[in-house]
């Protein structure tokens, strides 16, 4: 299967980025791309940045955005996963992941279901837990595992996702580095991104995407001086060999070809599923055993 990763900067309003946006799709269309994924709250600038109720006006008319994601799909005949804004009802919003079939209808969404709180990262103001679980969705290019940035962290969410059968596993997000950060330290908060996700390839046997921001976003607010989005979107294959990864500074449309057969094949030498000792595992769903 063919798989495009757009990884993109904020240009500056909603439309403009859109636009840009538009572009990229349209480029992975004529290339081929089956599956085309944006990254995580694609068409705006990362606006957790900061506690600001006026942020919440940013999910007005998400219907109207469904509406116009699922056109692009149809459009270019791709499977689109879009990252937007849901308002659910007033007061209550998700960060949430929509997939969109080549006909343009809605294949299934995930609520993003880890949320942090950390300077810089305030998603907990802005957004409710996800409460539609783990659950893979169908699609005419497969079954997607679809998840969203603190998410990745998470073995657990990943391998959920394998139990139910995804055969790929997807990661729109947002993250990036301080400035006022030493060199060594954003070296090992990047490397520990890759490597958490690529152990998910490795643990369930599946291929991993992941789409992230690139660019300089201020922290409008004025208590920090703002996040530079590291990009180094990604695809790491069911064994966790890597088939590509971007740079940290790069807008980009990357068309990779992905071996949708070989998680039969790895998981016939590496049988993890099979040896699970799930009879062992009850206290996993404890907070800490004490």
């Amino acid at each position: 299967m063919k798989v495009a990763l757009i990884q993109q900067k904020f240009h500056g309003t909603k439309d403009a980025t859109v636009q840009r946006t538009l572009e990229l799709v349209r480029e992975a269309s004529g290339g081929g791309a089956e599956l085309v994924v944006l990254q995580e709250l694609h068409q705006t600038q990362y606006f957790c940045q900061s506690e600001e109720t006026r942020f919440f006006d940013l999910a007005e008319g998400w219907e109207n955005d469904v509406k116009f994601w699922g056109e692009v799909a149809r459009q270019n005949g791709v499977v689109l996963v879009a990252s937007l804004f849901e308002k659910r009802a007033d007061g209550l919003y998700h960060n949430t992941a929509f997939v969109f079939e080549k006909d343009g209808s809605v294949a299934g969404k995930y609520r993003k279901m880890h949320i942090p709180d950390d300077p810089g990262f305030y998603e907990k103001f802005y957004f409710t837990p996800g409460d539609i679980g783990f659950e893979p969705i169908d699609t005419s290019v497969g079954r997607l595992g679809l998840l969203v940035c603190w998410d990745q962290w998470y073995p657990e969410a990943a391998r959920l996702m394998a139990l139910r059968g995804a055969k790929l596993l997807i990661y729109p997000t947002a993250i990036g580095w301080f400035e006022s950060d030493e060199e060594e330290e954003k070296s090992r908060q990047l490397e520990a991104w890759v490597a958490v996700q690529r152990g998910h390839a490795v643990a369930n046997g599946l291929p991993v995407i992941a789409v992230n921001r690139v660019g300089f976003e201020k922290d409008e607010s004025g208590v920090m001086d703002g996040i530079k989005f590291w990009g180094n979107s990604f695809v790491f294959g069911a064994q966790g060999e890597e088939l590509f990864r971007a740079d940290s500074q790069s807008e980009l449309c990357r068309i990779v070809e992905i071996d949708m057969t070989r998680s039969e094949e790895v998981r016939r030498i590496w049988p993890f599923l099979r040896d699970r000792r799930i009879d062992a595992y009850a206290n996993l769903t404890k907070r800490f055993i004490d």
